[in-house]
């Protein structure tokens, strides 16, 4: 499998991130959610399967600049890391 950064809201290259794979899915990046109580409200959790916590804006953003502009891809931010929102 391979991927291609979409984007980030984070600054320094850091998490999180989304990526879209040769496969036609997004991998997510970001930080482990270990809160049992957070974890508790997980449905059909699967062996070998993960929670990661993104921020809302990242999502939104990749989403309206993939399926509006359809031109998914990092864009730098003023500071020149990549970021969803430029």
């Amino acid at each position: 499998m391979r991927m291609r950064f979409l984007g980030s809201t984070s600054e320094a290259g850091a998490c999180p991130t989304l990526y879209e794979t040769d496969r036609g899915t997004i991998v997510v990046q970001g930080l482990h959610v270990t809160d049992p109580e957070a974890l508790a409200d997980l449905r059909d959790v699967l062996d070998g399967e993960a929670a990661v916590e993104v921020p809302r804006e990242l999502i939104t953003e990749i989403a309206r600049r993939v399926l509006l502009d359809g031109s998914a891809g990092a864009r730098p931010s003023s500071d020149g890391t990549p970021s969803a929102t430029a």
